[in-house]
């Protein structure tokens, strides 16, 4: 069973009140879920709680605050782990430093002043980014299930699958009957729910890559 995708919350950051009002407003009209916060502190300390989703949804942050500015934001919520795709939200002097911020990550930057849409297309993108990142977590998670479901022989068959070799060869180097290692390898084309030997191998090197 897949894990279902949750709704994605935009959450922005920005310390002028009336800003913050702004972009509410516009993300209420257009009908998505949305919180707003004065100062990246508040921000980061949510984050941190047990019950913030740190996958889904996105962040528009405002790259010049007081205490903790937008650049310094992202580096923390980089090392609390989180996936969250970051639209920065900058003047014309700011520039350089929203260029440095999208290098170590950032999704995007809008200089002010805006047009609505623009923040809107922003937004749609980073939130279809957050979607299709949870989705892949999810399907790795189901692999990982299905290489943790053979058994230790299944596994060695797997592993030379993988490598590129041979029934007759895996069957040599593990001593057994060729007939033995197609057998296995049948079981192990099902458990994994592969349709391909492509599939199989490309679903085995993910799980490897985590």
């Amino acid at each position: 069973m897949t894990t279902a995708v949750s709704v994605p919350t935009v959450h922005i950051i920005d310390d002028d009140e009336a800003v913050l009002d702004s972009l509410s407003l516009l993300l209420e009209t257009v009908g998505v879920p949305h919180k707003g916060y004065l100062n990246a502190q508040v921000f980061l300390e949510e984050f941190a709680g047990d019950s913030f989703d740190r996958v889904n949804g996105c962040v528009v942050l405002d790259v010049r605050m007081p205490f903790i500015s937008g650049i310094e934001c992202q580096q923390k919520l980089s090392e609390m782990g989180s996936k969250l795709p970051i639209i920065f939200v900058t003047g014309y002097a700011d520039v350089p430093m929203a260029v440095e911020a999208m290098k170590n990550g950032a999704i995007d930057f809008i200089e002010k002043p805006f047009r609505e849409q623009t923040l809107l297309d922003a937004i749609n993108r980073a939130l279809q980014s957050s979607v299709a990142q949870q989705k892949s977590q999810n399907d790795l998670l189901q692999i990982e299930k299905r290489v943790e479901s053979l058994t230790e022989r299944e596994l060695q068959v797997l592993k030379k699958i993988v490598e590129g070799k041979a029934n007759k060869v895996i069957a040599i180097e593990l001593h057994l009957s060729q007939r033995t290692v197609e057998i296995h390898r049948a079981k192990v084309m099902e458990k994994m729910q592969a349709d391909s030997l492509a599939h199989l191998i490309k679903m085995t090197l993910q799980s490897q890559q985590k």
